[in-house]
Parts: structure tokens; C-alpha cells; sequence
């Protein structure tokens, strides 16, 4: 096994995710490794009617700052160290892609679902991550 140094873990922040940072934190210990905790908001404004209900700016800074808290609350529920977490906004694939060239991280780690029927047709972030990563990826199997 690779000897990681620096550990990108992708939470979408359902439940699943306690089981996803869990598996990573794990790795990280076994590797001595610092992780770097990431959530995207990918937020597409709906205008019913074309009248906006609401700034968009403000819509998506509250959904940041949402992300922000339950980030914590789940790195100190999980007593993390050599932790650092960040939330970026704009299409979940390309953001992942960037922030994993960016802090050049040699592991990232994702929730995978099996799929059946038409879904596994459907270009899920997992697949994109997966091809197109320039480091190895983990995908922790959600039950």
C-alpha cells in the first residue's frame, strides 16, 4: 500500500458521511497522513416564473455556511486531528478535480452506492473522480 501523505475526503453531508470520514480517518492514521475534509455546494437557482423569490448570492452563502458548520460538528464528533476542512460552490466534478490538483493530494476518498437498473447509465461524480483523478481514490462502499 501506498504511503499517503495528504488524504482529500468528499462528503456530500447525508448520513453516509460519518461512515466515509470514519474509513478515511482510519487511512489516515495507518499513513500518518493530513486530510483535508471537502463539500461542494452545487447550487442551480430554480425561478418559478421567472421572478427570483430570493438573491441567489444569498442562497448559496447560506448553503456554504450550512456546509461550514455540519463540516465541524462532524470533525469534532469524530475527534479528528491533522483535520482541515473546506467548502467550495460550482459543478461538484470540476471543484473536486481542482482542489485535488491543487493541495496535491496523494488519496482521495468517496462514498459509492451500488446501483441498479437505468441509474448505472447515469455519469455519477464517483465515476468522474474516479477516471480522471491524478492520484489514487478510495471508494468506501455505503450500505
Amino acid at each position: 500500500m501506498a504511503d499517503y501523505k495528504k488524504i482529500l475526503v468528499l462528503l456530500d453531508l447525508t448520513e453516509s458521511s460519518e461512515q466515509i470520514l470514519a474509513a478515511a480517518r482510519d487511512m489516515a492514521a495507518h499513513s500518518n497522513a493530513s486530510m483535508l475534509v471537502l463539500h461542494v455546494v452545487e447550487f442551480v437557482p430554480a425561478e418559478p416564473m421567472g421572478e427570483t423569490l430570493m438573491p441567489t448570492v444569498q442562497i448559496e452563502e447560506d448553503l456554504e455556511e450550512r456546509a461550514k458548520l455540519k463540516l465541524s460538528e462532524l470533525s469534532a464528533r469524530l475527534k479528528l486531528s491533522r483535520v482541515s476542512t473546506r467548502v467550495e460552490a460550482g459543478n461538484k466534478k470540476t471543484e473536486i478535480l481542482r482542489i485535488a490538483k491543487e493541495e496535491a493530494v496523494d488519496l482521495i476518498v468517496l462514498g459509492s452506492r451500488v446501483r441498479h437498473g437505468l441509474s448505472i447509465l447515469v455519469n455519477f461524480t464517483e465515476d468522474t473522480v474516479l477516471h480522471a483523478a491524478h492520484c489514487d481514490v478510495l471508494a468506501v462502499r455505503l450500505s
